[in-house]
């Protein structure tokens, strides 16, 4: 089964095609970064501008590079959630008239999804499962007994990992997207300055705007005092105290459910701190992360996610729209 799919839910536009959920034919991205990096973040309506201005060439990049016909197409997926709407809607709209105009079913897809099943192209998922969802805008621990089986066991109750991480780069003066800045520099220091970890009565929800609160809140107290602040410490300090609560209520849960298999999903989960962490703490349980290349977001983890949906929910039909709210 050859699966078509589209993603362009924040600042990437993607295109990918996949064969059986796991052979990636082709998977074109093409990145907004530069673009938003003099903002120092995404600014929504720019996005979806450049999304409209590339997203005909991506289709007939990925369908080339797929060296197939469109014929051979079996079924379009597509980002419907979360994100920014003016970004899903672009997307959205190009698979409807791409699927609409070659008579192709479409199905809608859950980003966070995607995420998850970008494991699978170059791993086997090992039931039950513990899946920790790390991104610029999520955070979330999801128990998994079999495909497309999700429970939520926690959530971000304000900010996400990844947004936090560019908050404390910008601190530091690093520039837009911090992520890999603050790992690569978090490798370099100590874990010398006393940060929190919030656990939050032992339950499997997370908080980070305390930590990112006490980040700031310290830079500006020795600022004040004229006393220079070393990045490199105050970036390992940070990520020791993220990756600690991460890990810690990771193995809390795979322990509680006799998980066989740890899965790490999203931008942050390239975060060679977490990965070492993670690796360090795990004891028996299998660890799976994907490529560099997979971490972010990409249409090949939403032609997989697609795939595997279509076996328990066939197709959306020509109704689908942007819910930039959608829950897992």
């Amino acid at each position: 089964m050859i699966v078509l799919g589209v993603e362009s839910s924040c600042d990437e536009t993607s295109v990918a095609v996949v064969r059986d959920g796991k052979e990636v034919l082709s998977n074109v991205i093409y990145s907004q970064i530069k673009t938003h990096a003099m903002f120092g973040g995404v600014v929504p309506e720019v996005a979806s501008r450049s999304h409209t201005e590339v997203i005909t060439y991506v289709f007939r990049e990925a369908i080339k590079e797929a060296n197939i016909e469109i014929k051979d197409i079996d079924l379009v997926a597509v980002t419907e959630g979360p994100g920014l709407i003016g970004c899903l809607l672009v997307g959205i709209n190009a698979a409807k008239a791409f699927a609409y105009a070659h008579d192709i079913p479409i199905i809608g897809v859950n980003h966070m999804t995607g995420h998850i099943y970008a494991n699978y192209i170059e791993h086997d998922l090992k039931f039950p499962l513990m899946a920790l969802v790390v991104s610029g805008g999520h955070t979330e621990l999801v128990l998994m007994k079999d495909h497309y089986d999700f429970k939520v066991l926690g959530t971000t109750l304000d900010d996400a990992v990844g947004e936090t991480y560019d908050k404390v780069g910008r601190v530091v003066g690093l520039p837009y997207p911090a992520g890999a800045a603050v790992d690569k520099l978090a490798h370099e220091g100590n874990d010398t300055y006393k940060l929190p970890r919030v656990y939050l009565h032992d339950d499997y929800n997370f908080s980070l705007s305390g930590l990112k609160s006490a980040v700031i809140n310290l830079n500006h107290n020795m600022e004040q005092k004229n006393i220079e602040v070393n990045k490199a410490d105050l970036c390992c300090s940070f990520q020791e105290a993220v990756t600690d609560v991460l890990v810690d209520k990771n193995i809390k849960a795979c322990n509680e459910f006799n998980c066989k298999q740890i899965i790490l999903a999203g931008g942050v989960a390239a975060n060679k701190g977490l990965r070492e962490k993670m690796e360090l703490r795990k004891g028996n349980i299998e660890l799976s992360y994907p490529s560099m290349r997979y971490c972010t977001d990409n249409a090949a983890m939403i032609a997989v996610s697609g795939y595997f949906k279509y076996k328990i929910d066939k197709t959306s039909g020509m109704n689908i729209n942007g819910n930039p709210g959608l829950y897992l």
